[in-house]
């Protein structure tokens, strides 16, 4: 094994945890072929409680990439600036030595200070987050060299916003969600993006580099290229749990009666008018059918890069990382997307191979864990420092087979569903202004808070008796102590992780001391 570490992290969008840690017999662990991915696991560590701690996109990737909450990053919305001043893992690992490529997307929107109004990178959410090398751009609402590509492979290619559109193979019938896209499973992007990946990493195997590769995959639209497409059978799937009637969802909060409605079913899936309805059964499994089938699709160029990494002889010199940004809700309590409060939409794979720890290779941790987790992490391993103010903290203990005494004993989640310009259909609903409309969570073994700000009511689920979170115990008498105990733990920690940068420096006549805060 080489001195210098190479590091490579791999996130998959909007792929659920449950695809690979299956505890219910409504998980999809056991409907779904991820070959690579699981013998992937016998060879690392498996994280099987690690969260995602706020979505969508961009505030997620935000977390994973500066270390903090969103409470304190405040990237809290796709399109929401990130200040520049914050540390983040590509800047940290240059202090190391690694130059950080990026191939694929960060989803950020970069800090307006200081650039002039007509600069273009202001003109896009989807920026590069600063200090990576952009060495591929596969951004979802860019993507031109995968264009450009297909157009040398001698597609015809549409205009970009129908990319992703089903194509009916006869002319007269509609498309159904279950007809491919133009393009060839060998020209997907999610094979082009491997292929660019493998083709650079190819000619830097004699020297230390460090690689993100962001799949846009599962993500919706929802379409996938032949086999994928029809790679499993919407009949031999468990339905999704959910209350009997959407009218049942919709009374549980007044965030439920918007979140039914954002994303529609519909919206999932492309060039498919009229073809998809919510509350026909056949249409909500072929829908999952297909995502089953794009997470495969994931694991298939997976098993490409790792098949590269052996054959390459780089494979016990590479630190890997594959996870994802957060989860889908996938018709789950009839909800899609993710900006919600269940389970579905925060819990993530995480699964960790470092060469040098081998030990632990094959196990599970049940240790909660989260994407703040994820700078820390990968700073520590690669010998660099952990900026000061983080929320997350080092994962290697956990690598080693240890559980420090004073791991948390639960994860801290939010969301935030305003927008400036705009009332979104969550604000309609609940009667929240921007700054009101945000949700806080606090999951332990057990229970679950979710607060919501603006005075609305809270919501607690006991996850042992219900873990599908069917039944809202906040109005029950005999869980009033839980929800005060769970509310008042949620406030404490709140409070113990505001922004603490400098609050460990104190001045001296020697000049500024970091303290640990730890």
């Amino acid at each position: 094994m080489s001195e210098n570490l190479k590091v490579l992290v791999i996130i998959a969008d909007q792929f659920r945890a449950d695809l690979l840690h299956g505890e219910h017999s409504s998980d999809l662990a056991d409907h779904v072929d991820l070959p690579n991915l699981r013998a992937f696991q016998d060879e690392a560590v498996s994280f099987t409680r690690h969260y995602s701690v706020t979505n969508p996109c961009g505030p997620s990737r935000a977390s994973i990439f500066t270390g903090l909450y969103a409470m304190n990053h405040r990237s809290v919305r796709n399109g929401t600036p990130m200040a520049d001043a914050l540390p983040n893992l590509a800047r940290e690992a240059r202090k190391s030595g690694y130059e950080p490529l990026l191939y694929g997307y960060t989803d950020t929107s970069i800090d307006p200070r200081g650039r002039h109004p007509n600069d273009p990178d202001l003109k896009t959410e989807e920026h590069v987050l600063p200090g990576f090398t952009e060495a591929l751009e596969m951004r979802l609402m860019e993507s031109y060299p995968w264009r450009a590509y297909l157009k040398s492979q001698g597609y015809q290619i549409p205009e970009y916003k129908h990319f992703y559109d089903a194509i009916s193979p006869d002319p007269n019938r509609p498309a159904r969600p279950d007809d491919p896209p133009f393009y060839k499973a060998e020209h997907s992007d999610t094979a082009f993006l491997t292929t660019s990946l493998l083709h650079d990493l190819a000619v830097r195997s004699d020297q230390p580099w460090f690689a993100v590769t962001t799949y846009i995959r599962p993500h919706p639209p929802l379409v996938a290229p032949v086999p994928y497409n029809t790679m499993y059978s919407p009949a031999d799937l468990p339905l999704p749990a959910r209350l009997a009637t959407r009218a049942d969802e919709a009374a549980v909060h007044p965030f439920m009666q918007a979140a039914l409605k954002a994303p529609t079913m519909a919206a999932t899936v492309k060039g498919c008018d009229g073809q998809v309805d919510h509350d026909n059964d056949d249409d909500v499994q072929l829908l999952r059918a297909i995502y089953l089938g794009l997470a495969s699709e994931v694991d298939a160029h997976f098993g490409r890069i790792i098949s590269f990494l052996k054959e390459t002889g780089q494979y016990d010199d590479t630190m890997i990382i594959f996870m994802a940004d957060h989860g889908e809700l996938l018709g789950e309590h009839h909800m899609w997307g993710k900006q919600n409060p269940y389970e579905g939409a925060y819990r993530v794979p995480l699964i960790i191979r470092d060469p040098r720890r081998t030990q632990e290779y094959g196990s599970n941790v049940g240790a909660f864990t989260d994407s703040t987790d994820i700078t820390p992490t990968i700073l520590d391993l690669i010998g660099g420092e952990v900026p000061a103010g983080m929320d997350g903290v080092s994962l290697r203990p956990l690598l080693e087979g240890k559980l420090p005494d004073d791991w948390r004993d639960g994860v801290h989640l939010e969301l935030d569903f305003s927008e400036p310009d705009a009332l979104t259909e969550w604000q309609k609903a609940t009667g929240t202004s921007v700054v009101e409309s945000n949700l806080a969570i606090w999951r332990e073994d057990r229970f679950k808070l979710v607060h919501f700000n603006g005075g609305l009511p809270p919501l607690l689920f006991d996850l042992a008796q219900d873990p599908k979170e069917l039944r809202n115990l906040a109005d029950d008498p005999a869980h009033y102590a839980t929800l005060l105990r769970l509310t008042q733990k949620l406030l404490s920690h709140r409070m113990s992780h505001a922004d603490r940068t400098l609050t460990g420096y104190k001045m001296t006549s020697n000049g500024a001391q970091l303290y640990s805060e730890r």
